[in-house]
């Protein structure tokens, strides 16, 4: 009998343990409180994108939704102010295929949007272009940027993020963007080894990407490759969850890749799941209309328009 019991004992602390190992972070239950920063604590002071001991290198967040998501692979560009659907009509005369679009978030540098509407949306879904919904929310502490200074995120980050991600998402259903597609959460480059700036910045983006989750679309994330995507490259080999399922990543003046990114393993965020923003504030001129736009290259999610 003795050894029959010590046998339950052992089995009931297993499943003690294994359910510790899978809850979630502190800060689910409550939005304005913080997660614990046990699981962060070496994230941002890590000198280089390399190996963290004790920890898998082959940890991978869920694609999650991402792999439900309709995906588009070739060129596409993005431009500070959505062009009139006429001159969407023009371009189709281009290589491009797929549009992003910066509808939303306090941080939005083109704030007034003429032409964005639910309506325009249907148009340019219906000429066959793919849309790629930017969401330009509060900025890291120690964002670079300086007309970025003005939109920082505050003392508590994970609150904010939720309430930020609500936000994105009735955005997007204003604008027909229906569940099931990405929103892609835009940071500015920050300064990344900068532990405590890191630390809030990462609290963030974890609350809007689990959020955004939970409200049924795919969180995406744009960065500089130097900055917001290696760190959240080094927070994913770190195993820390609630990352984005998408990687938006900026390098510019490079050939168009998506798996030769220096700041990421060829094993993260794939596949499927990478644009590279490859040029920026470049002039081209199709069907008779100019605009100055930034060059991509995808293999991503993009949004379902109904």
């Amino acid at each position: 009998m003795r050894l029959q019991k010590l046998i339950i004992g052992l089995v009931l602390a297993l499943a003690v343990l294994t359910l510790d190992m899978t809850a979630s972070p502190p800060g689910a239950a409550a939005a304005s409180a913080d997660p614990s920063p046990a699981d962060l604590a070496t994230v941002p002071g890590l000198p280089a994108v390399g190996g963290v001991p004790g920890v898998p290198a082959t940890f991978t967040e869920p694609a999650d939704l991402a792999v439900r998501a309709p995906a588009f692979r070739g060129r596409a560009f993005d431009t500070c102010i959505a062009p009139s659907a006429d001159t969407m009509r023009r371009w189709q005369a281009s290589q491009y295929g797929a549009v992003g679009v910066y509808y939303g978030g306090r941080g939005r540098a083109c704030k007034k949007q003429p032409n964005l509407s639910r309506s325009w949306m249907r148009t340019v879904d219906g000429m066959g272009w793919r849309v790629l919904p930017v969401y330009v929310g509060s900025q890291s502490p120690c964002v670079i940027a300086k007309n970025k200074k003005g939109v920082r995120i505050g003392r508590y980050p994970w609150g904010q993020g939720t309430r930020e991600a609500r936000d994105a998402v009735r955005r997007a259903e204003s604008m027909g963007i229906r569940t099931g597609s990405p929103l892609y959460l835009d940071m500015e480059a920050y300064a990344h080894r900068k532990k405590a700036c890191a630390h809030t910045t990462l609290s963030f983006v974890r609350a809007w990407d689990r959020e955004v989750r939970r409200l049924g679309y795919v969180p995406g994330f744009y960065s500089s490759a130097d900055s917001g995507v290696r760190h959240m490259e080094l927070a994913r080999r770190a195993g820390v969850r609630d990352l984005p399922a998408v990687m938006w990543f900026a390098r510019w003046n490079t050939p168009p890749h998506l798996y030769r990114e220096p700041s990421l393993r060829q094993d993260a965020w794939s596949p499927g799941r990478r644009i590279h923003q490859y040029a920026g504030n470049v002039k081209e001129r199709h069907g008779g209309r100019t605009m100055v736009i930034d060059r991509n290259l995808m293999h991503a999610p993009v949004a379902r328009i109904g």
